[in-house]
């Protein structure tokens, strides 16, 4: 263990004592966050406990499966006053709106399949959130996130959850170099979710047997078009269900209600052959169907890249690495050729299908559980 003149690095690493040591937890009222907070504030830290209001509670309280709901605050203030420690609610509703919701129903409305939750790690709890726990004074944040900080020779380094069926990597593939620095993940080591609720168990903590959260926060029992409804009105325009070679096969009430890969629900009975939605033409207002074969992708544009490794991004011309361009799929080999350092091309060895724009393309190492970053696809094919 590294020493300075007095002390021992400490669990979080620093060269003090946990009591002069402050960390801010983000605190969502789940059962995940709340061992965070109570583990550190055992372990003797300054720990202060911050809840973000995200979401207009009197639609989200009695829902069920969603975090961020006017119950989940009520359940994170629980817990710092039964540890000890202060507790604060901050509204970021607006900000939230403003940098996730917003572009939610705009890149939906635009065919694409967003991922709201990495856009809120990257724009509201990693950036505004943490610039929050700075103003705090603390010397860094912790989040009950299923993922790993680990110290590499060039600094910190991102690293898949020990389990890897709890893993969150894919959500988290944007968090930059210096955001890394101030992040602790304490829960990523863990062997299981049972192992966290036994924690929780142990501290006697309410929480530790509350469900873990399903649905998107805002987007009640997952219903995406209910939602978009009500953001953009008028939204849901009708329009054609088109083959891909061309035939017109029936009416559709809004391209919103489609996404890609998508086979039953179509309303287009009486055919003889399987057909899945392959593309969403906004434009035209057309959603386009066609065998299963039209869904392989091998060649996937990126943007918006954020890049983990130690070498710069632009240094070779191709990076043989394992990509997931869906969080519930394994990574699966591809060679990512560099146009810029925020834009790729990457190829997958082995053709996926249901790929669309919006999704994210994260990036890990052929062996070991290294994130090298990631990015976003970002156009039709």
């Amino acid at each position: 263990m590294a020493l300075d003149n007095e002390h021992p690095v400490n669990l979080l690493g620093f060269p003090k004592p946990p009591s002069e040591t402050r960390v801010v937890v983000a605190m969502s009222g789940g059962v995940d966050s709340s061992v965070v907070a109570a583990y550190l504030a055992d372990q003797g830290f300054d720990v202060v406990g911050v809840t973000l209001q995200l979401y207009d509670h009197g639609a989200a309280l009695a829902k069920k499966g969603a975090c961020c709901a006017g119950i989940d605050i009520h359940d994170a203030r629980r817990v710092a006053e039964e540890r000890g420690f202060p507790h604060y609610v901050l509204d970021y509703e607006n900000i939230f709106k403003d940098a996730v919701i917003d572009e939610f129903a705009d890149s939906y409305l635009a065919g694409a399949t967003p991922v709201p939750c990495i856009r809120c790690n990257e724009r509201v709890k990693f950036k505004d959130l943490l610039e929050t726990a700075k103003d705090l004074e603390a010397d860094c944040m912790a989040t009950g996130h299923y993922i790993q900080r680990m110290d590499g020779p060039n600094g910190p380094e991102l690293h898949c959850a020990e389990d890897a069926n709890r893993d969150q990597s894919y959500f988290l593939f944007s968090t930059t170099p210096d955001q890394l620095n101030f992040l602790r993940f304490p829960l990523g080591h863990l062997p299981s979710k049972d192992a966290t609720r036994e924690m929780a168990a142990e501290y006697g903590l309410a929480v530790a047997d509350k469900p873990d959260s399903q649905d998107i926060c805002f987007v009640p029992n997952g219903n995406y078009a209910s939602v978009i409804e009500k953001l953009r009105p008028g939204a849901a325009e009708p329009g054609e269900i088109v083959h891909a070679d061309g035939r017109v096969l029936g009416a559709h009430e809004g391209v919103i209600h489609y996404t890609i890969g998508q086979r039953r629900g179509l309303g287009i009975g009486g055919l003889t052959e399987p057909l899945y939605v392959v593309k969403l033409d906004v434009d035209k207002k057309q959603v386009v169907v066609g065998p299963k074969e039209l869904l392989a992708t091998r060649v996937v544009p990126v943007r918006e890249i954020n890049w983990l490794g130690d070498e710069p991004f632009t240094s070779r011309k191709e990076w043989h690495l394992k990509v997931k361009v869906r969080s519930t799929r394994p990574p699966r080999e591809a060679i990512i050729r560099p146009i810029s350092e925020t834009e790729a091309e990457v190829e997958l060895l082995t053709p996926e299908e249901g790929i669309s724009p919006g999704q994210a393309c994260v990036f890990y190492a052929n062996e070991g559980s290294r994130i090298f970053g990631g990015g976003w696809i970002w156009r039709g094919y």
